[in-house]
């Protein structure tokens, strides 16, 4: 079975140990189109321009075996006494290098990665209705693969992201690289290109991707088809105040943003997960993003969320759109 070349040179993303934990589980027929689709993503990647420099800080990374690591009240890896102060020059230009840094925090070695968003935020909201000991995750838009350490450190047995982009990929390659026997993996697809889950996961998650989609009860179908019976599905996206009958669809931006097409109220949502097939809906956060929760930083530097809101009016977008609202929905697969 291949290995994932992030370039031509041998700097490896070994599934093999992804393909064992597969055997004998409702998902062993991946065994079978998940290398070829691999194959196949590899060749579109070496495409990429930036690929090459994005390696070359990877390979620029300490080669520590075994560092202690913290993966349930933060993401942590290591201690600053870990290193030498020419390897901490070196960790801060190869980290420095994969600028946008949009999801996290993450601590490597002492050297804080200040994110974009404060993802630890959204899960310290939602991680009190979740219950993945033992659970098999997908993970859909899974970005960089910050919440997927967390749903590990919540006790999931196999994790799997979704995210096909591939900066995201190698951030998420930085942590793996130190904890590479986690059962956590992020597979470089959108959730149309993964091969056919059928029923395969106990919980899928899909945070920050509705909106994105230009049909949401047909993605709402697709989460519900990797789920087994009874399985769960936690939802967060942007909805708008209202009631079952309202729906705002932006006429052009929303927030800046170009791929935003539907922001449903939180009674209408309800009501797309009941016609797509759940029962026992209920939403259980409801959070307006603050601009201390999505912010530029020295980690991403570009515009953020206060660039986009009315400076006049910070309940409205720079459109006049309701500003950013996040609702967390959890609903079973019927």
């Amino acid at each position: 079975m291949p290995q994932f070349l992030l370039d031509n040179r041998p700097h490896v993303i070994d599934y093999t140990p992804l393909y064992q934990a597969l055997e004998g589980t409702p998902l062993a027929h991946w065994l079978d189109p998940l290398p070829a689709a691999l194959g196949r993503r590899i060749e579109e990647a070496r495409k990429h321009g930036d690929l090459a420099r994005w390696q070359a800080c990877l390979d620029q990374l300490p080669a520590l075996v075994t560092p202690a690591f913290e993966i349930h009240q933060r993401v942590a890896i290591g201690s600053a006494n870990d290193l030498t102060d020419h390897q901490h020059a070196e960790l801060g230009t190869a980290l420095r290098g994969l600028h946008p840094w949009r999801k996290g925090p993450f601590e490597l070695f002492g050297l804080a990665i200040d994110t974009e968003w404060r993802s630890d935020w959204k899960w310290e909201r939602i991680a009190p209705h979740l219950q993945l000991a033992g659970k098999r995750v997908l993970d859909v838009g899974c970005g960089n693969g910050y919440h997927m350490w967390r749903m590990w450190g919540a006790g999931a047995e196999l994790v799997i992201g979704v995210d096909p982009n591939l900066l995201f990929m190698t951030q998420f390659e930085v942590v793996r690289k130190y904890l590479h026997d986690a059962p956590v993996w992020l597979l470089p697809f959108t959730l149309e290109d993964l091969p056919e889950p059928t029923a395969g996961f106990d919980s899928v998650f899909s945070m920050g991707v509705l909106y994105h989609r230009r049909s949401p009860i047909d993605h709402l179908l697709q989460l519900r088809a990797c789920l087994r019976p009874g399985g769960e599905l936690i939802l967060e996206t942007l909805v708008i105040d209202g009631g079952e009958t309202d729906c705002l669809v932006p006429e052009n931006r929303y927030a800046q943003m170009r791929n935003v097409w539907f922001l449903p109220s939180v009674p209408l949502l309800e009501r797309f997960l009941r016609r797509a097939g759940f029962g026992n809906v209920r939403c259980v956060d409801v959070n307006r993003t603050s601009r201390e929760e999505q912010r530029s930083t020295e980690w991403m530097r570009f515009q953020s969320l206060p660039d986009f809101l009315d400076p006049k009016d910070p309940s409205l977008t720079c459109e006049g759109h309701p500003a950013p609202l996040r609702a967390t929905l959890i609903a079973e697969r019927v």
